[in-house]
Parts: C-alpha cells; structure tokens; sequence
C-alpha cells in the first residue's frame, strides 16, 4: 500500500512538472514597451492628427505613444493631406550614463498645403483640320522651245 501512494505522489509531481512553461514565466518579467510624449503642430492649426500607432489629436496638441517608429497623418478641410515619418531612436546606457530615447523629429510640425481648384472637365479631342489644297502652280518656264504647230 505505501509503494502506491509514493507512486500516487510521484506521478502528480511529475504531471505538474510537465505543465510549467518558463514562457509564461518570462512574459511576467517582460515590461511594457516605455511610452513616449511627442508634440504634433500642423500649420494651420487645427488640423485632425493621427499616428499611424493609433492615438490622435487636433493640433497643437500632444500625444503618448509606444516607443517605435511612426507616422503622423494631418487632415484639414480644404487642405491636401500630409503624412510625416517620425523616427524613435533608443540610445543604450551604460555604466555610467543612463538609457535615453529620442524622437525626430520633435515637435512633429506638418505644413499642410491648400488643395487647388477642383479638376477642369476633360475637353473632347478636337479633329486635326485638313490642310487647305494649295492652288496650281504656273508651268515653269522650259528651256526647250514650244512645239511646232502640226501641219494641216
């Protein structure tokens, strides 16, 4: 009887082994990604912001976002849109200088441009104008002489 319930315990303990994952472990120690505060302006103000990560403003205004490579995306009536790259750079610290990130640009200014006048309607091909036949010319002058009139 002692023999099966040392089994009895064994085999749980090694069923439990076998359900540990050290993924699960490891995603507990793994922190957030760090967020970064980036300031977005667009000239003219006013304009609707939105990065390519999610979060979105109406300028001047300013927005926290992972820190990872994006693009803000600017929209204003009567203004075409404009899309500008924004590069995070992580800088590594070492023993003596802490871990930096820095944005570039920073402030985020989009200069958005007035859209034109709404396109002009196709105009239909117009036909090639034939050109006018040009009158006969007068006979050159021969340097032969004229022929004879014929005899009757």
């Amino acid at each position: 009887m002692r023999r099966v319930i040392v089994s009895a315990v064994a085999g749980l303990g090694l069923a439990g082994c076998s359900s540990f994952s050290t993924d699960s472990f490891t995603s507990y120690l793994k922190s957030a990604p760090p967020t970064i505060s980036v300031q977005i302006d667009s000239i003219p103000s006013g304009a609707d912001a939105t990065t390519s990560l999610g979060p979105g403003c109406r300028t001047p205004c300013s927005v926290s976002v992972p820190a990872e490579n994006f693009t803000v995306t600017y929209t204003l009536a009567r203004f075409q849109p404009l899309t500008v790259p924004v590069q995070v750079i992580n800088i590594p610290g070492d023993f003596s200088t802490p871990a930096s990130t820095s944005v570039d640009p920073n402030p985020v200014i989009g200069e958005l441009r007035p859209a034109g006048p709404p396109p002009k309607p196709a105009r239909k091909p117009m036909r090639p104008k034939k050109p006018k036949p040009k009158p006969a010319a007068a006979p050159a002058a021969s340097p032969f002489p004229a022929p004879a009139p014929a005899p009757r």
